[in-house]
């Protein structure tokens, strides 16, 4: 890993020199665009639309533009700013943890001791385990003043940058508005649904469906070409139309037949009340994990772009 930032967290008198890196990374496909008619590789230029030349990276500054008047800002203006130039991770106060909303989570990033001697990190990480307190911290970080969460991954100290509150939308629904009425019977059939669908989350048995299917999909293009049959590929798949349902006690009465093997859960509501299903893999668009790899390397030749 390459640290995207060097400083040190600080609260009182107590300076902990620590580097920064990005904790998350992206696993997609890398696709990129290409002209439907030929397979040629779609490019794109900055162009300067007064001289109607193409601009090089290093030569473009971000401007601001009030509507009458615009302002160049310069790397060297943003270099210049108090904030910018700041290398500390300033914690402002201890909170409980639970008190931190998940939405407000932007990126997470691990921290490492950068110093001979790893003690003040260490006495930092045991006391916010022993008090299960978060830190609330500011630090600049790529252009911008961050609010963020410091807090223990296991041994290691991570920053989660927090969204500023007037980031975070309301959420505001007419239709939750209205009054609705849950029966008791509603109810306890939808807690049985539940219960036969507890587990303990373990996030390294679920992959991403959407990727996997697609490496299948380039595999199997570098292979056949354009005589590639998604049929055969993936299988004869049934249209998923869905709609609304009507008659919800129908629906949970059968969600949770089908959980338990077809058992009839329309019977004896007492007997069915409160009894746990046994444990069923798990549904939703997440698969387990099951053993991936990149696509194969071509035994024929895909097609060719056109000269």
């Amino acid at each position: 890993m390459r640290a995207v930032w060097k400083g040190a967290v600080t609260f009182g008198l107590v300076n902990v020199p620590v580097k920064l890196y990005s904790a998350t990374e992206d696993h997609d496909v890398s696709l990129h665009q290409v002209h439907d008619a030929d397979g040629g590789r779609i490019r794109y230029q900055r162009i300067c639309e007064i001289d109607g030349q193409v601009v090089e990276y290093k030569n473009i500054d971000k401007a601001y533009d009030d509507g009458e008047r615009t302002v160049v800002i310069t790397d060297q203006d943003l270099k210049a700013l108090p904030a910018e130039r700041s290398r500390e991770i300033e914690v402002v106060e201890f909170v409980p943890t639970d008190q931190i909303d998940p939405i407000m989570f932007d990126r997470s990033y691990y921290l490492e001791p950068d110093s001979a001697s790893s003690k003040a990190y260490v006495l930092l990480r045991e006391t916010l385990e022993s008090t299960d307190r978060t830190a609330i911290v500011r630090m600049a970080l790529r252009q911008k003043t961050r609010l963020a969460a410091l807090r223990v991954h296991g041994k290691v100290l991570m920053v989660q940058t927090l969204l500023w509150s007037d980031e975070v939308r309301q959420a505001e629904f007419a239709a939750l508005d209205e009054a609705v009425k849950i029966t008791a019977k509603e109810l306890e059939l939808s807690k049985q649904l539940v219960d036969s669908l507890v587990a303990e989350f373990k996030p390294d048995e679920y992959v991403d469906e959407y990727q996997q299917e697609l490496r299948t999909l380039i595999a199997a293009k570098l292979e056949q070409g354009d005589a590639l049959d998604t049929a055969a590929t993936f299988g004869e798949q049934p249209d998923e139309t869905g709609g609304e349902v009507i008659d919800l006690m129908e629906a949970l009465r059968r969600s949770i037949a089908s959980k338990r093997g077809g058992a009839d859960a329309s019977g004896d509501e007492s007997e069915t009340s409160g009894t746990k299903a046994s444990k069923t893999t798990k549904a939703g668009a997440a698969t387990k994990k099951a053993k991936t790899d990149k696509p194969k390397p071509a035994k024929a030749k895909a097609r060719k772009a056109a000269s």
